[in-house]
């Protein structure tokens, strides 16, 4: 249970962001427990189906690049109203797609303008003074990966009962109504120094290039969301499979297992408090390592499964909310561009995953993914190695 907000804690714009982060980020994700559905819809292989999921992750990381920076220069509050607004939009195309190569377009302007949750961490965080900073970024990131965990349960539910079309349609109206909410709750914030666009997107490489701790935390959080990707996209794959031969909705209940280890977002933000947040960052790579051992091991149980998830969850939530914890004790006049940078190689990596688990599963089913899967955290270890006299 979250402990009560401090008395320099907004109760009520806190909780509205976490939900936000959650509901939102929650559109990348209905699609996935959906693609054996899509599929049968439009006649194609499991391979080609794929392209939607693979496509809302590389246009979230375009949205991330193009406009997340806009919030150092643009009142945040306009620009997360104004891109609710387009994901609605975005959302109804979907659910109206007549065939796969219009719907993976559509799939694709979803993950540009769901951007909002990375606008949302920033606001936040903004909300604070640095003693409770790291609390309240997990709080927020607590809800997103809840949102994201969740978003499959519900997909798989609706997916079940009503179709996949559905889906996309009630995730449209949630967007609008979110629109009039954080319009009318969210307070202004001061005047931002006016900066050209064109100078903003180059300050971008200035960022990367003079933030050591920007450049380890993406790098780590890519390969992490890397090996997470490739799970989640192929895990209705092989539920589909012997010896289990589950749909949709068992595939989108795995959510409800995942939201165990993601409620330890709260508790950590606060070790990232008290503790170094990299030597959290550590803890992570080692439970993630932990269960894609499990899913090699037992994927072809539900126990093995439900296992590795609830570790795999709990681990990225300690590398993800470490890791921004490192990034907000940085300049906060460059937050919005530092979180742009992080997360431009986060869901870039997130992008590869979903492909690579994809074309893995093609060539050697559940053994490939979960090597490739892996081999990503590996790497992302070395980098942890590598780096260890940043911050």
């Amino acid at each position: 249970m979250d402990e009560p907000p401090s008395p320099a804690e907004p109760r009520l714009p806190i909780r509205l962001l976490s939900f936000t982060a959650g509901a939102v980020v929650a559109n990348l994700y209905y699609s996935q427990p959906l693609l054996p559905e899509i599929g049968r819809t439009f006649g194609l292989t499991n391979g080609r189906v794929g392209l939607v999921s693979t496509a809302s992750q590389l246009g979230y990381a375009v949205g991330l690049l193009f406009f997340v920076p806009l919030g150092d220069i643009i009142e945040r509050r306009k620009l997360i109203v104004v891109l609710l607004w387009c994901v609605a939009a975005s959302l109804a195309a979907s659910a109206i797609a007549p065939n796969v190569m219009l719907l993976a377009a559509a799939s694709f302007a979803v993950g540009v303008t769901t951007v909002v949750p990375q606008l949302v961490i920033p606001f936040a965080a903004g909300l604070v003074d640095a003693s409770s900073r790291g609390r309240v970024v997990g709080r927020v990131m607590g809800g997103l990966l809840i949102g994201i965990l969740a978003a499959r349960v519900v997909a798989g539910a609706v997916g079940a009962i009503a179709g996949w079309r559905t889906m996309f349609a009630l995730a449209a109206g949630l967007m609008v109504a979110l629109a009039f909410a954080l319009a009318r709750a969210l307070p202004r914030e001061a005047q931002r120094a006016h900066v050209p666009y064109p100078a903003l997107m180059r300050s971008l490489v200035t960022v990367a290039r003079e933030q050591p701790v920007v450049r380890d935390a993406g790098a780590i959080g890519a390969l992490c969301f890397l090996g997470f990707s490739a799970f989640w996209t192929t895990l209705a794959f092989r539920l589909e499979l012997a010896p289990l031969h589950y749909g949709s909705a068992v595939a989108g209940a795995f959510g409800l297992v995942g939201i165990v280890g993601a409620s330890a977002a709260p508790l950590v933000g606060k070790l990232a408090d008290r503790r170094s947040p990299r030597a959290t960052v550590g803890v992570g790579l080692g439970i993630i390592a932990a269960s894609f051992l499990i899913f090699a091991l037992g994927g072809a149980t539900l126990a093995g499964l439900i296992a590795g998830v609830i570790l795999l969850d709990a681990g990225m939530q300690a590398v993800g909310v470490s890791n921004q914890t490192r990034i907000y004790r940085l300049p906060a006049e460059q937050h919005s561009r530092l979180n742009t940078v992080y997360m431009v190689t986060y869901f870039a990596g997130g992008s590869i995953g979903s492909a690579l688990g994809v074309w893995a599963w093609g060539q050697w089913r559940w053994t490939g993914v979960c090597t490739a899967a892996l081999a990503s955290i590996v790497a992302a270890a070395l980098v942890y190695w590598r780096g260890r006299t940043t911050l």
